[in-house]
């Protein structure tokens, strides 16, 4: 028997694991585009950034057996948030800017 929260016990490590997967890949992909520190600063936070509450109107108009999937995109809007906010502090070390 599967619980009601299951698929935000699913989802949350999904999408942390997706952070860090996107960080050094962003910065990977930078530095291939030969940008500057700021331009592959960038990059390293728009991978991680996936604007889901784009989506969310899309998911509030979906019928009561995807009751869960509102929470499931605010869940992942969350864990974005507090990514940016230990990114701002992460990234100028990891990507300094050269003298």
């Amino acid at each position: 028997m599967v619980s009601d929260s299951a698929p935000c016990s699913l989802a949350a490590p999904v999408y942390a694991i997706f952070v860090v997967i996107m960080v050094p890949a962003g910065i990977l992909a930078g530095r291939a585009a030969e940008l500057d520190a700021p331009g592959i600063r960038a990059v390293a936070f728009s991978g991680v950034t996936r604007n889901s509450l784009v989506v969310l109107p899309l998911v509030l108009a979906l019928p009561p057996a995807y009751d869960l999937a509102p929470l499931v995109v605010v869940l992942q809007t969350l864990i974005e948030l507090v990514a940016m906010v230990v990114l701002v502090e992460l990234i100028p070390r990891i990507v300094p800017v050269e003298v």
